[in-house]
């Protein structure tokens, strides 16, 4: 039981790293070296936020399992990301990243049943 309670905090953690990655992308059409329109750049502030907020979810997945088991799960930040993108940036999916992403899937099913 403890081990899914870590499982799940840690793709919790990577559930919200994937809308900072999201919201970095946004911010990025303003990304300028000024501080001034730093400060006005709400989607880049917020995608750096939820990336530092990512992170708790996550640690303290880690006190419920081994990290070999764990960290394998960050890899499902790679399907949030690509459902995100696909949603709010209207980008493409095609055979290429479906393939990757049922390795992805499939990898972390083994890990999970060789702990």
């Amino acid at each position: 039981m403890n081990l899914l309670i870590g499982i799940g905090l840690v793709i919790l953690g990577t559930l919200i790293g994937a809308f900072g990655a999201l919201y970095l992308k946004k911010g990025s059409a303003e990304f300028a070296f000024s501080p001034k329109k730093l400060i006005k750049n709400w989607p880049l502030l917020l995608g750096i936020f939820l990336y530092l907020i990512s992170t708790v979810p996550f640690i303290l997945g880690l006190k419920y399992g081994d990290l070999s088991v764990l960290y394998p799960f960050v890899a499902t930040s790679y399907i949030w990301v690509t459902i995100l993108s696909v949603i709010h940036l209207k980008e493409k999916v095609n055979i290429w990243k479906i393939l990757g992403i049922a390795a992805i899937i499939l990898g972390v099913v083994f890990i999970g049943f060789g702990s």
